[in-house]
């Protein structure tokens, strides 16, 4: 006759066990849905990062005399954009340097302020320097400027910040920098440079 299996007493799950599942549980799925929603609301809103576009610019003036000395008068225009249809977008701490040939010639600055969705805002700057002492490697080269060219390199450079609310996605936040090359013509005709800024 075939003996019976000998069964010890059954292990009961610890209730810490299962508390430890349940709650694991609980977060598991609170990611999954935070997931979808954040998926959900990317695909639905779109979010554009802004950029700052130098739309134009023009040198006004230029003296050089024979010390050595330039003072210039450049008509500036950046324009701040905002591509997102669904957001307005702040930019604030707003800081250009307007230089020539790694000098720095003056501080283009913009206060705190906002774009509205799907749209730009213009910033306009006039540049007027004092005389500006140049070295003998700057003058050589002001003068290849003035006699071959006919155009004086400038560049256009720094940062902003802005910051906008994506729906569920919550605030997004973005350093902006530019970094523009404009060869302007001394008959004062106005450039195009087409630059803009990249984000991180």
């Amino acid at each position: 006759m075939p003996k019976r299996p000998v069964l010890g007493p059954q292990r009961r799950t610890n209730p810490l066990i299962w508390f430890l599942a349940f709650i694991f549980a609980i977060v598991f799925t609170i990611i999954i849905i935070a997931g979808i929603v954040i998926f959900v609301g990317y695909v639905a809103i779109r979010p554009k990062v802004p950029l700052l576009y130098v739309q134009a610019a023009r040198l006004d003036q230029l003296v050089y005399d024979q010390t050595g000395d330039m003072a210039v008068r450049i008509f500036v225009i950046v324009r701040a954009e905002n591509h997102n249809m669904k957001a307005h977008v702040s930019f604030y701490d707003t800081e250009l340097i307007l230089g020539y040939h790694g000098l720095s010639i003056a501080k283009l600055v913009a206060g705190p302020f906002d774009v509205r969705k799907h749209t730009s805002q213009e910033l306009n700057y006039v540049v007027e320097s004092s005389p500006i002492p140049l070295d003998s490697q700057l003058q050589y080269l002001t003068e290849q400027s003035l006699d071959k060219s006919k155009a004086m390199p400038f560049f256009l450079k720094g940062n902003s910040r802005t910051r906008w609310r994506v729906g569920p996605l919550g605030s997004v936040k973005f350093w902006l920098h530019i970094n523009c090359h404009m060869l302007l013509p001394l008959n004062h005709s106005v450039v195009y440079p087409n630059c803009s800024s990249k984000s991180h």
